[in-house]
């Protein structure tokens, strides 16, 4: 599958992706105890802080986890499984693949990124908190699950082209 020339590869955009995980909706709140010094209580909060984020590496295996945390906090459903199995057959991984030949691009809409999503799908299931970008690795495998889950129950569902 050919690549436009004109998008950079997402490397060179941006090296860690970052989202917040959700907590169990308790705040935490430092308060010093007995013989506790405001530093000590300031080290909780920016222990806490620290650990409520979680670091995806710009590859197609951070993509993956990236999202499944994104499809966990809006109950779409699937698996790591389901979606490399299926990002396998329709890119090959390459996430500026583009589709120029099928019955899609001689509709003037073809099929792009990691799981192949034509603009009018992408837009009618994206999922809002990812990039509005079919090219993005997250935003398109959301976007697909969340199709997939709406159609066949679960990208874990689809075993051809879909």
């Amino acid at each position: 599958m050919s690549a436009p020339a004109q998008r950079p590869r997402f490397g060179n955009r941006r090296l860690v992706r970052s989202l917040a995980v959700a907590g169990t909706g308790v705040a935490m709140v430092a308060v010093p105890l007995f013989g506790a010094t405001a530093a000590s209580a300031a080290t909780t909060d920016t222990t806490a802080a620290a650990a409520s984020t979680t670091a995806y590496p710009d590859n197609l295996d951070g993509w993956i986890r990236e999202s499944l945390d994104v499809m966990a906090q809006n109950g779409i459903p699937g698996t790591y499984d389901g979606i490399h199995r299926n990002i396998m057959r329709e890119s090959s991984g390459n996430p500026l693949a583009i589709n120029n030949w099928d019955s899609n691009a001689a509709a003037g809409t073809p099929s792009k990124g990691l799981l192949q999503v034509i603009d009018p799908t992408f837009q009618a299931y994206h999922v809002p908190g990812t990039a509005f970008d079919p090219y993005d690795p997250v935003a398109n495998i959301t976007a697909a699950c969340n199709y997939a889950a709406d159609r066949y129950g679960s990208i874990d569902n689809v075993f051809s082209a879909y």
